[in-house]
């Protein structure tokens, strides 16, 4: 099938301190003719997008900091309600929480918060061998990682919680967050909630 030939006409004009080409292609009679197309292309005004996107990027980690926004307790709550079981983990990774729930059997669900909302941002299921392992660390245990996060939350602005069920040192692991970006190990109990400094942490 014969095209109709394309016309292109490239207007070029110089501004000062740099400079801006327009093309304008327009296509002869063809039933699929679309609209004619502009581009307009700035040096400048792409460098300080992807340096507004880069600052933006930077201040996701840092959300759980700012006052008023949803803490690792609410979070878990909120995965909870969506997604029944027995939670986990929650860490704030990527702009999001993201909490890992152990459901029925050995199925996994990992769901995802708005730490600004709380509203449940999407979860996926998986299938993990260490459920077993994972249900026989917290067999007996009375302190879930809801009660964890808000005990170590006296100690700073809690950014993860994870259950550690290696040997003899079963306990929850907390990672809080001074105002001034200082980050900080601690250890909560599985029975007592008392909270003490990770003495692995340096």
């Amino acid at each position: 099938m014969k095209r109709n030939i394309v016309i292109a006409v490239v207007t070029a004009a110089a501004l000062v301190g740099g400079g801006t080409a327009t093309a304008l292609a327009v296509s002869g009679d063809d039933d699929d003719a679309s609209a004619p197309v502009t581009r307009t292309d700035d040096d400048r005004d792409d460098r300080d997008d992807r340096d507004d996107r880069s600052d933006d990027d930077s201040d996701d980690g840092d959300r759980a900091a700012v006052p008023g926004d949803v803490t690792a307790a609410d979070a878990i709550a909120a995965a909870l309600k969506h997604t029944p079981g027995t939670a986990v983990s929650a860490e704030l990774d990527d702009g999001s929480w993201e909490i890992d729930v152990l459901g029925k059997g050995d199925t996994w669900h990992s769901v995802r918060v708005d730490p600004g909302t709380g509203k449940v941002l999407g979860s996926s299921k998986d299938d993990e061998d260490d459920a077993a392992e994972v249900r026989a660390a917290l067999k007996g245990t009375s302190v879930t990682a809801e009660q964890a996060a808000k005990a170590a939350a006296a100690k700073g602005t809690v950014v993860s919680v994870d259950l550690d069920d290696d040997g003899d040192d079963r306990g929850w692991e907390a990672e809080t967050r001074a105002s001034g970006g200082d980050g900080q190990d601690w250890s909560v109990g599985l029975t007592t909630a008392s909270v003490t400094a990770d003495r692995d942490d340096d």
